[in-house]
């Protein structure tokens, strides 16, 4: 098996599509940090041939295919076997409650030269080639005819898994036998001595049966075959004389039938001429076709001095104008005095507008001067307050002190201070202040509230005066328009015109609709008796065709009542003639089923004789009497064969018996799986010997002593050492050694064609040092260069990576990991 191409998408890290091609890869490494993903590409492959993966612990693991947050996870394997290409495609999903099933499964064998890059063109499955398996029921057969190894052996030939790969080398004997023993499935020895005692037991029950065949055998004698012999001699000897005399029967019956047939013909002639009769009512049929075809031309006269006279009224109509225009410019006549009077309402409204803002424009002049007289008021309060503290700074320093506190003159404490002389200049002239501020205050406020109406009204007029120029460009527009136009009463009386004449219009419609009701009418009326003219013709044409025989006379085409008493009156001529020649017919009748009785006589007479029943079908009994004498001498001779036969089997299932126990007998002794192994650990060893000197470049050979391995250095004098003393490299040299050996001689043990044309290691191979490393990559190397299989290593080292031609590159992400080819 030889990998081709890998997609997968939504399985395990790799949740978005991605695509591996090894078809040139003959030498590669899967590359990339630790937990990137490089081992679930191999859990790919073997997820897309088997359904399962190593590290999963089994098919209850197919939870793991999944990314976590992915409902659905596919793998495309396309591979090559035995050069045969094929493609297996493995689909899981998650349903709604969890559960993780494969809900789909295939192989497919792939025409020839199929080219694997037109997957990416979007092909239908049925483009891929004959299908191979459809279910996940149908893949294990399958896989196994198409590979060649099962499960377990492909990951022991081709996909090696991580960590697993010294384990059979440094393996105890009792170990490794158990390890062959699973490998090279020698518990089908097991199976096979099981089926052995099966077979015993199932052939000596199929001796018991055929001793109670051969008891219930009886009478099978000579005599009995004599009497048989016997029987079928009288069968024979009543079917000849039933052979004789049935011919002269079925020419009686033959004359019987053709003188009934005759009788029966010249009745049906007489029932057929006497059923000629004339249709009742058919003289008034054309008179009801003429009256139709008179009311149909009536109605059409009126049809049509309807239909003109509605289309005078639609010309009349037409040349009245276009109603539409009319309405239009009575509409304008409207507009126009409506929008005289709201011209003159709202030039009223702006001559107040102008009013009212004259009137808060002089307000507003009048608080402006109010507010600077109290302002100037304010100031000369001011200047007399001053003038008033200059004069007595007494009485102004007093203002500010408190009883207790600290004069700020003499710095002496003021126990009381005394109170200020009436008439004070400094009092009248603070008073004067508060008063003079109280005024210039109120005149400002009022200066703002006359501002603030003078404004709003300003704002009115604007509205005004923009409303009274709109209706006024409105208003000419409309003067424009009705300028050499009709008046409004003139343009009412041309639509009341159009009123009338369209109400015309619809009457004289209506006329017409009636009228062509009354035509239809007319017409089917018209139809309908044509159609019962027909119809009486039809029936006259039937019947006189089905006496085309008795040849009547021709009709006259003009008149269907003629025509049908005449060939009413032609039928009672002829049937009267036929009957006259009805007695003698009838007689032949008599005289024909006399015959028939008296040959039914003799043979009746025949079966009597014979001591058999007397049947309706006397050739047919006379057969089945020597069938059934023939049938019991065969089954005689049969019985008598049989015999024999059941003779020969009873010695042959008693052979058969005692092999197979002798064969499971065999099979329980331990002797013969101890030889099984021993043989095939001899073949392992020369075959890893083989490999292991190649690797090496001739220095190592394999061998093994009471089931322990041992390498044979010819460098070192033919020193014999104990697989556990070799070096890192050494026992990688001797492992894969082991792995190929062993992976040859399960194909060579396998019951099917394995076709093993690829390894991959997933070893890791971190923990060498460089010599051994070195060694390891020159290993590989030579085994690359064999050609006779696809290599792949999983590794993480730079160092080994860079001496393989062909990497693939695994990168991991947040979201998904992906690989890239890089080298050659």
């Amino acid at each position: 098996m030889r990998p081709m191409r890998l997609d997968m998408a939504g399985f395990t890290v790799f949740r978005e599509e991605t695509s591996v091609d090894f078809t040139d890869a003959d030498f590669f490494a899967l590359v990339g940090p630790t937990g990137s993903g490089k081992s679930t590409v191999l859990d790919a492959i073997c997820f897309a041939l088997y359904g399962t993966v190593p590290r999963w612990g089994g098919a209850r693991g197919l939870a793991n295919a999944l990314a976590p947050s992915s409902t659905e996870a596919r793998v495309r394997l396309v591979f090559e076997s035995a050069g045969d290409r094929f493609v297996a495609t493995r689909v899981v999903r998650r349903d709604g409650r969890g559960a993780v099933k494969t809900t789909n499964a295939g192989l497919q064998l792939m025409p020839p030269g199929f080219d694997v890059t037109k997957l990416d063109t979007g092909l239908s499955p049925e483009d891929l080639g004959e299908v191979l398996a459809g279910t996940p029921a149908e893949m294990e057969q399958a896989v196994l005819e198409a590979v060649g190894l099962p499960y377990e052996q492909f990951t022991s030939c081709v996909v090696l898994p991580q960590g697993q790969f010294a384990d059979f080398l440094h393996a105890k004997p009792a170990t490794r036998q158990q390890i062959l023993v699973n490998l090279l499935g020698l518990g089908v020895y097991e199976e096979v001595q099981k089926r052995a005692t099966e077979r015993a037991g199932k052939a000596e029950a199929r001796l018991e049966q055929v001793d109670r065949t051969l008891g219930g055998l009886t009478d099978v004698d000579d005599a009995a075959l004599a009497e048989a012999e016997s029987a079928v001699t009288r069968a024979h000897e009543l079917a000849e004389a039933v052979a004789d005399a049935v011919p002269e029967r079925d020419r009686a019956r033959a004359a019987a039938r053709d003188a009934h047939a005759a009788l029966a013909a010249l009745d049906a002639d007489l029932a057929v001429l006497d059923a000629v009769r004339a249709p009742d009512g058919v003289a008034e049929v054309a008179r009801s076709v003429a009256a139709a075809r008179a009311d149909v031309d009536g109605a059409a006269k009126a049809v049509a001095l309807a239909e003109e006279r509605e289309e005078k009224l639609r010309g009349e109509l037409a040349g009245a104008g276009d109603e539409s225009a009319l309405r239009l410019l009575l509409t304008a006549h409207a507009d126009r005095d409506r929008l005289t009077g709201e011209v003159a309402s709202v030039a009223a409204a702006v001559a107040g507008a102008e009013a009212e803002h004259d009137a808060a424009v002089a307000a507003l002049a009048g608080a402006r001067a109010a507010a600077e007289q109290a302002e100037a008021e304010l100031e000369a309060a001011f200047r007399a307050h001053e003038d008033a503290k200059a004069a007595d700074q007494a009485v102004a320093l007093r203002a500010h002190l408190t009883d207790g506190a600290c004069c700020p003159v003499c710095e002496q404490v003021v126990p009381r201070v005394p109170a200020v002389p009436a008439g004070s200049a400094v009092t009248r002239a603070v008073a004067a202040g508060k008063a003079a501020r109280t005024a210039s205050d109120a005149a400002k406020r009022r200066v703002q509230e006359c501002d603030s109406a003078a404004r709003d009204l300003e704002r009115v007029l604007l509205r005004a005066r923009a409303q009274h120029d709109q209706l006024g460009g409105r208003l000419a527009e409309l003067d424009e328009r009705l300028a050499g136009a009709a008046t409004a009463d003139a343009l009412r009386h041309e639509l009341a015109e159009h009123a009338r004449l369209r109400a015309a219009l619809d009457e004289a419609a209506g006329m017409v609709r009636a009228g062509r009701d009354a035509a239809r009418r007319a017409r089917a009326a018209a139809e309908a008796a044509e159609e019962r003219l027909r119809a009486g013709w039809r029936e006259f044409d039937t019947v006189r065709d089905g006496l085309a025989r008795f040849g009547p006379p021709a009709a006259d085409r003009d008149d269907v009542a003629a025509a049908w008493a005449g060939l009413a009156g032609w039928a009672g001529g002829e049937a009267d003639r036929r009957r006259a020649d009805r007695v003698g017919r009838a007689a032949s009748v008599t005289e024909a089923e006399a015959a028939v009785g008296a040959v039914e006589e003799r043979i009746t007479a025949v079966f009597i004789a014979a001591g058999l029943p007397i049947a309706d079908d006397p050739v047919r009994a006379a057969t089945v009497a020597v069938e059934r004498a023939e049938a019991a001498h065969r089954r005689l001779v049969e019985r008598r064969e049989q015999a024999a036969e059941l003779r020969e089997q009873r010695t042959g299932h008693e052979r058969e018996a005692r092999v197979a126990r002798a064969l499971a007998g065999h099979l329980r002794a331990n002797n013969f799986e101890r030889w099984l192994l021993a043989e095939a650990l001899d073949l392992l060893v020369d075959g890893a010997s083989r490999i292991l000197r190649d690797l090496s470049g001739g220095q190592y050979d394999l061998v093994h002593d009471k089931g322990e391995f041992f390498v044979v250095d010819h460098h070192d004098a033919g020193l014999r050492r104990g697989v556990r003393t070799l070096s890192g490299g050494e026992t990688f040299q001797a492992s894969l050694a082991l792995a190929l050996a062993l992976s040859e001689q399960l194909a060579g043990m396998s019951t099917t064609a394995a076709s093993l044309e690829s390894i991959v290691l997933d070893e890791g191979f971190g923990t060498l040092d460089a010599a051994t490393l070195d060694t390891v990559a020159a290993t590989l190397e030579s085994l690359a260069a064999r050609g006779d299989r696809m290599v792949g290593v999983v590794t993480h080292v730079p160092a080994l990576a860079e001496r393989i031609p062909v990497r693939f590159e695994v990168r991991k992400d947040a979201r998904s990991a992906r690989v890239e080819r890089s080298g050659l």
